[in-house]
């Protein structure tokens, strides 16, 4: 064995890092595959995983820079094409891909970010139809998100003022289209409610590619609107465009001007309503006069006010009659029950124990009970005798037929 051929662990490892990072076809690689085994590190925001095919399989990171401009979330079973270069992970003696950037495979990554954040915030409840709030009928004041500079602007001012001129328009200007767009204005409808200056507010853009309104699929944005106490109407872009701005509004329109002509009345329209309303309560009220008018003329020719003289002895009249039929009613009622009251007070009479005593019997009493039996008494007890004209105490000296 050659001694001067003999290299340690590290220089080999270092030596095939050199061969693969110096091989120009492994700088750039596209490589398709079946992610599994992704483990994102939190604090350091590196993207761990396997890319797979059915053969094989090849350990790959993302470090956090290139992994925070991913549009979508990374999941296990996802198809993807990476981007990236072949070296080795000298500590491990591994080889892996480190990826630069990374795409679904098939379909877009943006239709898979939006379908992954639609997902959660509504498992969150964000687009409950429940916790959506009422439009007011007639706002004073309408705030306004959007562009200073854009035509969407303008016809939400142009149609608000056309419609309801009596509202006042609140305008927050913001950039709508960029990377940091959502957060804006995210920010802006955070200080409308934190002012309380409005009592709708408009989030207005005009239409564009979906890259043009990514910012408006922000979960910063989504959860602003969400936590709004103020209702929230979304007019972004086109009718046939949806964000998650449109999802989580109390109110979605198809365009900015839909968005100002769901906000507001058409005070021309109301005119016309109240119009009809006058209308109908005048013919209310002129019905009613003419009925008043004819019932009037009834009485008009009603005896009573013809000849009051004879509708008050009429009355009078009446009222004597039902006088003494009264009297006739109240004297039968009273002689029956004096009638019965006299015939109970004779029989009650009759049950009195002074009549029995009046007949020549009397009441025997010891020690205050009534005697009823010789039984009840010995010789020498006293006894008190009751007879209808007073009383009398009395010793027993004698007693006869006493049952032993």
């Amino acid at each position: 064995m050659n001694l001067h051929s003999i290299i340690s662990v590290s220089q080999l490892n270092m030596y095939v890092r050199s061969l693969l990072e110096g091989d120009e076809n492994l700088n750039n690689v596209f490589v398709s595959g079946e992610i599994s085994n992704f483990s994102p590190n939190a604090r350091s925001g590196h993207l761990y995983m396997t890319l797979k095919d059915g053969n094989c399989s090849v350990k790959a990171v993302m470090f956090a820079g290139n992994a925070s401009k991913i549009k979508f979330r990374l999941e296990n079973g996802m198809s993807v094409i990476a981007r990236g270069r072949i070296s080795l992970y000298e500590r491990d003696g591994a080889y892996q891909l480190y990826i630069d950037d990374i795409q679904p495979d098939g379909i877009g990554a943006l239709a898979i970010a939006f379908e992954q954040l639609k997902e959660r915030l509504s498992k969150d409840g964000l687009f409950d139809p429940e916790r959506k709030k009422s439009i007011p009928l007639f706002p004073k004041k309408v705030g306004v998100i959007s562009s200073p500079n854009g035509a969407a602007v303008q016809d939400v001012v142009n149609i608000i003022s056309r419609r309801f001129p009596l509202s006042e328009i609140i305008f927050a200007g913001v950039p709508v289209q960029g990377d940091g767009t959502g957060e804006i204005i995210a920010h802006a409808v955070s200080d409308f409610n934190y002012l309380k200056c409005a009592d709708v507010i408009i989030i207005a853009r005009g239409g564009g590619s979906a890259e043009d309104l990514w910012e408006f699929n922000s979960e910063t944005l989504a959860r602003a609107i969400y936590n709004s106490e103020i209702p929230i109407i979304s007019g972004v872009g086109h009718e046939t465009d949806f964000t998650i701005c449109d999802f989580v509004s109390d109110l979605r329109a198809p365009t900015p001007s839909a968005a100002a002509e769901l906000a507001v009345p058409d005070i021309n329209e109301l005119a016309s309503y109240i119009n009809l309303l006058n209308g109908k309560i005048n013919k209310a009220i002129n019905s009613k006069i003419l009925i008043e008018e004819m019932r009037l003329d009834n009485l008009s020719a009603s005896g009573f006010l013809r000849k009051p003289g004879d509708f008050l002895n009429d009355c009078d009249k009446r009222i004597l009659d039902l006088r003494k039929s009264l009297n006739s009613v109240v004297r039968a009622i009273y002689e029956s029950k004096y009638n019965r009251a006299f015939v109970l007070l004779s029989k009650l009479d009759a049950l009195s124990p002074l009549k029995i005593l009046s007949r020549g019997y009397s009441v025997v009493k010891l020690n205050e009970s009534v005697v009823s039996s010789v039984s009840q008494l010995n010789v020498n007890d006293i006894i008190k005798l009751r007879f209808t004209d007073g009383k009398v105490e009395a010793t027993v000296t004698k007693i006869t037929d006493k049952v032993k």
